[in-house]
């Protein structure tokens, strides 16, 4: 965090709402992170407050309830090891999603006036690749969607070669950008597009199904990589080691979580098996004792640990459905670490 409000400023927020851009902003961040999200709830906790919907996976534009902290902390006061970093947050499931979500949604539309000759409007089309052509006076009034498939149907019926008979007009797929994303598919599953209004009533942007392909394929690759990871690291690890050396960093745990199986760690504690650098010296020497059985004398282990804990803060930000999408780099680290596993555990 830039800067932690006082508990005072905190209070004073009680039974309020505010915008999430608001609330971010008195902790000086602008975007969630891992990091700065749990800092923001332990203020918030602190002060015995929290937010609904939940601050951490509530959507960029809404507006969320300042309110008394309804859950007890744990008996202990403190978590167990290994159980923040791999568990979610309480009441972390994804928000509903929106049509306006995605980004072609509000990423603005190419439209055409109603007095547009018709062979400038198909030049535009060929020229720019559209599939679609809205036909509108300003962005609210909308007249109609020029389309191929409403212009080989002007062909067909013999109609006058016009911009007017060329539009789509009747049953125009047109979503707010409020509604929820999951009903506007089958519209735009029987229309092939979908125009968006945005919060002042004009369009904002047009889907098509290939946006919506975009969108999962970026959400979902992700998820597959890491499993890929996962899976690889745990068939190395488990190949390599002693039940000993994995039930080793399973100590500070409740004594029906520990266990001798790869299968039960968390992604931390694949880092304090490997990691020579850690504070706790038993654990570090058990370490460096953890590496020699790897036989990995092909790899820089300092630049290893530190590549496995990035990947590790990658999926800390997935697990915690982060607002934002997952940056080129931090994907192009995924792929790297991923092909690195597999030539290790081939």
């Amino acid at each position: 965090m830039s800067r932690r409000p006082t508990r005072a400023e905190l209070l004073v927020l009680k039974g309020t709402e505010v915008s999430l851009e608001k609330l971010l902003d008195l902790f000086g961040v602008r975007v969630r992170r891992p990091w700065n999200v749990h800092d923001i709830g332990q203020a918030l906790a602190d002060a015995g407050l929290a937010t609904l919907p939940d601050f951490a996976t509530c959507g960029a534009r809404e507006r969320v309830q300042i309110v008394a902290l309804a859950a007890a902390p744990s008996p202990s006061g403190e978590p167990e090891e290994g159980a923040a970093e791999d568990s979610l947050p309480s009441g972390a499931l994804p928000r509903r999603m929106r049509i306006g979500d995605l980004p072609s949604a509000s990423g603005g539309v190419q439209c055409v006036s109603a007095n547009t000759p018709l062979s400038q409007a198909t030049y535009l089309m060929r020229h720019r690749g559209y599939g679609q052509l809205p036909v509108t006076t300003g962005m609210t009034t909308l007249h109609g969607v020029i389309t191929w498939r409403s212009l080989a149907l002007m062909y067909e019926k013999g109609k006058e070669v016009a911009l007017e008979n060329a539009m789509q007009q009747d049953s125009l797929p047109v979503a707010d950008a409020r509604q929820e994303f999951f009903a506007c598919l089958p519209m735009l599953t029987e229309q092939g597009y979908l125009l968006v209004r945005g919060e002042d009533g004009g369009l904002s942007g047009l889907v098509t199904p290939a946006h919506v392909v975009d969108r999962f394929e970026s959400a979902a690759r992700p998820f597959f990589q890491l499993g890929e990871i996962e899976s690889l690291l745990r068939r190395w690890l488990g190949a390599k080691l002693t039940g000993e050396a994995i039930r080793s960093v399973q100590n500070n745990r409740r004594a029906e979580r520990r266990s001798e199986r790869v299968d039960d760690l968390t992604f931390g504690d694949y880092v304090r098996l490997l990691d020579g650098q850690q504070r706790q010296a038993a654990m570090a020497q058990q370490a460096d004792l953890n590496w020699i059985a790897m036989q990995a004398e092909f790899l820089d282990r300092a630049q290893f640990v530190r590549h496995l804990q990035r990947v590790g803060d990658i999926r800390n930000r997935i697990a915690h459905f982060d607002a934002e999408p997952l940056p080129a780099e931090a994907m192009r680290e995924l792929t790297a670490f991923t092909a690195l596993l597999r030539d290790c555990v081939a």
